[in-house]
């Protein structure tokens, strides 16, 4: 099984390479999973403006991987940008999304869950995203951290008793009950099972999630349905070659 995950922004090399080692330290047995990332790109997203920013580069990729054979690529961003777009353009490789597979895991494992973004600029589009997942109803909260997703990692400690409390005022005030990390860097620090230690309910790592949902989707031969996330027409009838195609360029008159 072939599966690559791919970051939707450029990333020093040296935490790529943190990150494709937690992948294949959770990956079962079989499973190839690789890293890559774009070269241009938001540094991180924590705005939609970024998010549509990221999206042109990845889908790219999305359309080579499929072209070399890859079983199935993972969307490196919990909010899920693109998804949609890069399954229309993808039909034999199965392309999952981090936001989706997290919120579908929450609502089986408790009656509400609150999902825990990175600042209030990502609330209202994060309320959005789990309504887009059909999930509203088992939304108990979005609560935001509002440590800027390149410091995260700066002091782990920190950011773990900061997301333990916001849990704990999640399950208190909102009657949670399955908490969800909304970035993959949170995901990537490694901390949910210290927090389900803490606060004594499930916490989704988007991360682990993401590809464990891949592994079982490949592994029973499941690709996202192409009924659903159609080829561009133009794409489909062969009126255009490639993606790039698709872009069309005009000089404005002098």
């Amino acid at each position: 099984m072939k599966i690559m995950y791919v970051v939707p922004g450029p990333m020093d090399q040296a935490e790529a390479a943190r990150r494709g080692d937690l992948l294949k330290l959770w990956a079962a047995p079989g499973t190839n999973v690789e890293i890559v990332t774009v070269q241009e790109g938001p540094a991180s997203i924590e705005s939609m403006y970024e998010e549509y920013l990221s999206i042109p580069p990845v889908a790219k990729i999305m359309y080579q991987l499929e072209q070399e054979g890859y079983d199935a690529a993972i969307l490196g961003c919990a909010g899920d940008p693109g998804l949609d777009a890069f399954r229309e353009i993808t039909t034999n490789m199965l392309v999952v999304g981090p936001a989706a597979s997290s919120f579908h895991a929450a609502a089986m494992l408790g009656h509400q869950f609150t999902l825990l973004t990175v600042a209030d600029s990502m609330i209202g589009s994060s309320h959005e995203l789990v309504a887009k997942s059909g999930l509203t109803d088992k939304l108990a909260s979005v609560r935001a951290v509002n440590i800027p997703v390149l410091e995260l990692a700066t002091n782990r400690e920190e950011t773990l008793e900061k997301l333990v409390r916001i849990g704990r005022e999640a399950i208190e005030k909102d009657r949670a009950d399955v908490l969800v990390l909304g970035c993959m860097s949170m995901g990537f620090l490694n901390v949910a099972e210290e927090m389900q230690d803490a606060l004594g309910i499930p916490v989704v790592n988007p991360a682990k999630i993401a590809l464990k949902m891949t592994e079982a989707l490949v592994s029973i031969e499941l690709v996202h349905s192409k009924k659903a996330y159609s080829l561009p027409p133009k794409l489909a009838s062969g009126k255009v070659k490639s993606l790039d195609e698709l872009l069309v360029s005009r000089s404005l008159p002098r």
